[in-house]
């Protein structure tokens, strides 16, 4: 079995997994959930180890731990927190990969990348801010690193407008995008719709990110 032919049945498998869990999500069905959430992560690094010569230590980390923030999040009433903490430390991880591929001489095209994302945050807390109470915290420290995350991917861009630049980027607003649905979600107003939105934007992010560090790896 070549390389590409094992590249291909792990995306499919991947893409399987993913449906699955959008499925379950819509369908309300707790058990396909459990079932299949564990996994996504789980397929997404094997179609990423398959695909790199030399696997980058970090990413499989961030994804290692984006895997237990999947698993925690099953049960969002008592795991929320660690849920919270998983995905944190995933995005730490994930500002060191990309920060690492950024020149020094950017300070001012740093402040500017960062304005858009400090606005999005700020108008998002404003919205949930009354409903937040002990978890104001660490909502604001989450709120803060992944800002972080998506400055950092759209200096990175800036800097290099290059195709695995651009799927880094799209990923972290993506990515972004489905943490701020998050919040709404538990802090704002509980919908059902934010909940398929939710994943459907989250598993887009992960590939995408995923696929800017194949790139990045060639």
């Amino acid at each position: 079995m070549t390389k590409q032919t094992k590249i291909t049945i792990a995306s499919v498998l991947f893409l399987l997994v993913a449906i699955a869990d959008v499925y379950a999500v819509i369908t309300q069905n707790k058990v396909i959930e459990m079932i299949f959430k564990p996994l996504l992560m789980t397929t997404l690094v094997v179609v990423y180890l398959l695909s790199v010569k030399k696997p980058n230590f970090w990413f499989v980390s961030g994804l290692f731990f984006s895997f237990w923030g999947d698993v925690f999040l099953l049960d969002k009433e008592s795991f929320f927190v660690f849920g919270l903490g998983s995905f944190l430390l995933a995005h730490v991880i994930y500002i060191k990969i990309t920060t690492g591929f950024l020149q020094k001489d950017l300070t001012a095209k740093m402040i500017t990348s960062a304005i858009p994302f400090v606005l999005l945050f700020g108008c998002l807390l404003y919205l949930i801010y009354d409903n937040l109470e002990e978890m104001l915290i660490p909502v604001i420290v989450y709120g803060v690193t992944i800002a972080t995350f998506g400055a950092s991917a759209l200096l990175n861009y800036r800097q290099e407008k290059s195709m695995a630049n651009s799927w880094l980027l799209l990923g972290a607003i993506i990515f972004i995008a489905s943490d701020s649905l998050i919040a709404l979600n538990n802090f704002y107003a509980a919908k059902h719709l934010f909940d398929i939105a939710i994943i459907v934007l989250y598993i887009i992010s992960q590939y995408l990110i995923c696929k800017a560090m194949i790139a990045k790896n060639e």
